[in-house]
């Protein structure tokens, strides 16, 4: 999970992400808050199809290294500019 954690703020910065991600790599356990409001949340679950709770909460258990980089990706595309 840690592993996955790092990956995901290093593919999240490495997109050139406007925001501050530290916070994934500084929580500890199964969930991250992600920081993603609620109309974020709704348009990552209509355009990309990844579910979390509406305030945000990943289920890291969830980030494998076969889907990170979606996963990444598809938070910076619903967050970027917002």
């Amino acid at each position: 999970i840690d592993g996955m954690r790092n990956k995901l703020r290093d593919t999240l910065e490495g997109l050139g992400s406007s925001r501050s991600w530290d916070h994934i790599t500084k929580q500890i356990g199964m969930f991250a808050y992600s920081g993603m409001s609620k109309d974020e949340v709704m348009e990552l679950r209509e355009k990309h199809h990844i579910y979390c709770t509406l305030d945000g909460r990943i289920s890291m258990a969830g980030v494998t290294s076969k889907n990170v980089e979606y996963i990444a990706r598809a938070i910076h595309d619903v967050t970027e500019g917002k």
